[in-house]
């Protein structure tokens, strides 16, 4: 299939509302433990608003990553986010690096400060030794906070050799001590498949995840050339993500596997070209099973989309078609209680499809703010109606205190303006 898709990349130098409600009654129906279930909901919620507002308090994070974060991982009191926030300051971190640490890894604030991560700290900083300065412990946890995450002091201080001599190598572009204690085969391996892909121009954030496990893609050795080969002959940027998850997505995949995924989108409806666009979009796309691909697609089509604008919606935007019957009813379920009929959903879903991996709180905050009649924020009529939002639902993409708030509050201005000038005159 590989070659088929390089000629494809050289060539180019549901059901009716009836149905639709009857299908989601059915995913929607619970047994008699829906009780139980909603307790738990609602209960997990509360930790989510708690873990929001002490985000928010304490460490002055955004109110946008403030709400990532609290999905992530939430807790109903502060008592042992507190005792984590203090070790670290004891140990010479700051706030800001605190607030980046927590963003990255938001299940450092769930750890056991006392019994979990003083100890692993302390294994740390005697690695550096005693009169070795604590900065670089620093940038190193403040880098890769999942080191903290690890279990096993054996465990921790290789993956700690593995990211601080990685670090220190993004200085002078060499490899001497990286992964010292793999076995001598992978060990070597590593540092040249490493040095490889940096010199290819891969970012150092995109390593570091290769660099601190035991991936196959960067231990391997015949496997790693052809890989790299196919991938760079694809004409993929190095310096991009979609580098890393195309030598991922072609290393597992063989020439007849890949024929066979092809095959697949071919038969509902999909050319060449379309099928090596979305590889190049979203190369993982090759990977989901047909199952998978052919699900999404019926799912679809019970929302009201026609064959023709599912495969508009595949081309645009590739991640959906992993997206599980649940996910999308989720997401439907959510428009439905913010007033939405099932033609303007299809109309939202057509021309961005990124609204079906949109959380409900999110899509919730939005749409009230530019339909709500008064609006606290603003203390005015926004006049938005819902068909409004469906017709440009890119608006719920954007950020509410970067975008949507700054800009409304322009137009207010304007009015005002506008409206003492003809008062004046």
């Amino acid at each position: 299939m590989y070659s088929l898709i390089v000629h494809g990349r050289r060539s180019v130098d549901l059901h009716k509302w009836r149905n639709l409600s009857v299908s989601v009654q059915n995913v929607f129906s619970f047994s008699s433990s829906f009780s139980s279930y909603a307790a738990s909901a609602r209960n997990c919620r509360k930790e989510q608003v708690f873990t929001f507002c002490y985000l928010v308090d304490s460490l002055g994070l955004t109110t946008t990553v403030a709400e990532s974060v609290s999905k992530k991982a939430s807790f109903k009191d502060k008592g042992n986010p507190n005792a984590v926030l203090r070790l670290l300051r004891s140990y010479g971190f700051t706030d800001s690096q605190i607030s980046s640490i927590v963003t990255n890894y938001p299940r450092l604030l769930l750890l056991d400060a006392e019994k979990c991560l003083g100890p692993k700290l302390q294994v740390i900083k005697s690695m550096e030794g005693a009169s070795s300065s604590s900065d670089r412990l620093i940038e190193t946890i403040s880098k890769v906070p999942k080191l903290l995450g690890m279990k096993g002091d054996k465990t921790i201080s290789r993956y700690y050799d593995v990211v601080k001599e990685t670090m220190e190598s993004g200085k002078s572009f060499k490899f001497e001590k990286l992964c010292h204690s793999l076995p001598h085969g992978m060990q070597q391996n590593k540092i040249r498949n490493a040095s490889v892909l940096r010199e290819l121009g891969v970012p150092q954030r995109l390593l570091n995840p290769l660099l601190v496990s035991d991936h196959k893609l960067v231990c391997g050795d015949g496997k790693f050339k052809e890989t790299l080969k196919k991938v760079i002959d694809m004409g993929f940027d190095p310096t991009s993500s979609q580098f890393v998850q195309a030598l991922g997505a072609v290393r597992k995949l063989g020439d007849k596997e890949i024929q066979e995924k092809v095959n697949v989108y071919g038969k509902l409806g999909f050319s060449i070209r379309d099928v090596w666009e979305m590889f190049l979009k979203y190369p993982i796309s090759l990977r989901f099973s047909e199952d998978n691909v052919t699900q999404t697609f019926k799912i679809l089509k019970t929302c009201g989309l026609i064959e023709e604008e599912i495969l508009s919606v595949f081309k645009k935007f590739p991640q959906c078609i992993g997206y599980s019957r649940q996910k999308i009813y989720n997401s439907l379920k959510t428009f439905f209680g913010l007033g939405f009929n099932i033609n303007q959903f299809s109309m939202m879903v057509k021309r961005f499809p990124p609204c079906l991996n949109m959380s409900a709180e999110r899509l919730k905050k939005r749409t009230k703010f530019l339909v709500k009649k008064k609006n606290k924020l603003m203390l005015r009529k926004m006049k938005w109606s819902l068909n409004a939002v469906a017709s440009f639902p890119q608006v719920l993409g954007v950020s509410m205190e970067k975008r949507i708030v700054p800009r409304c509050n322009v137009m207010k201005a304007l009015r005002v303006a506008w409206r003492q000038r003809k008062h004046t005159t």
